[in-house]
């Protein structure tokens, strides 16, 4: 059964948060709040975990999976990035938005889009969130908790435990979050001059990404 882990939603409890690393550590896909909705998350070179976490979801690899990072340096560290590029992702960071880009060779080809070899990168402005992926120590692959065949996404801790109690290893509740998505853009026209394509309207705004 999964387990709960109940935190503050300003200051989290470090102790509940380590568990959850651990388990994360150990291989288990877990429900956790972040600024939009609540995501899916796993250990990013996990292979098991990842088919796992898809199958939660109700995706194939061509479904493009997001790496939350901890700030704009590590997310360097995983997507090709311009000047240009590096503009825009300084004025919507931390937020609700997730950035398609080319993937650099420290993303696992396993999670990069088979045929684009992009992936989905964001920054979370969420305090419980942060200080999971400061605990885990590198960023963690998601994927927004929209159960397979619907179109809105879950943001109670207690009903998706028991909706998943046999698929997840925890769920962190710090509280209810939005019942939207991020806003999805994708970044990888402007590396040939051209804009970005917003793939998907969510929670972030457009009017901040002068879209």
């Amino acid at each position: 059964m999964a387990q709960l882990f109940q935190v503050h939603p300003d200051n989290p409890q470090a102790r509940l948060l380590k568990q959850a690393a651990a388990l994360l550590t150990q291989g288990g896909v877990v429900a956790v709040p972040t600024d939009s909705s609540y995501a899916l998350v796993c250990h990013l070179d996990d292979k098991v975990a990842i088919d796992r976490l898809r199958h939660i979801r109700g995706v194939d690899d061509k479904h493009h999976l997001t790496l939350l990072c901890r700030d704009l340096s590590e997310l360097a560290q995983y997507a090709k990035v311009d000047n240009r590029q590096f503009r825009l992702l300084k004025t919507a960071t931390p937020g609700a938005y997730t950035f398609i880009l080319e993937a650099t060779k420290e993303v696992p080809r396993r999670v990069a889009h088979p045929q684009r070899k992009t992936i989905g990168l964001r920054v979370p402005d969420h305090t419980t969130l942060l200080a999971l992926l400061e605990i885990h120590g590198a960023p963690l692959l998601a994927t927004t908790l929209i159960p397979p065949n619907e179109t809105e996404p879950l943001n109670d801790a207690e009903s998706i435990r028991e909706r998943y109690e046999h698929q997840l290893a925890a769920v962190i509740d710090a509280g209810a979050c939005s019942l939207q998505a991020t806003t999805v853009v994708d970044l990888t026209p402007m590396g040939e001059g051209g804009e970005p394509e917003v793939l998907r309207q969510g929670l972030g705004k457009l009017e901040l990404l002068g879209l």
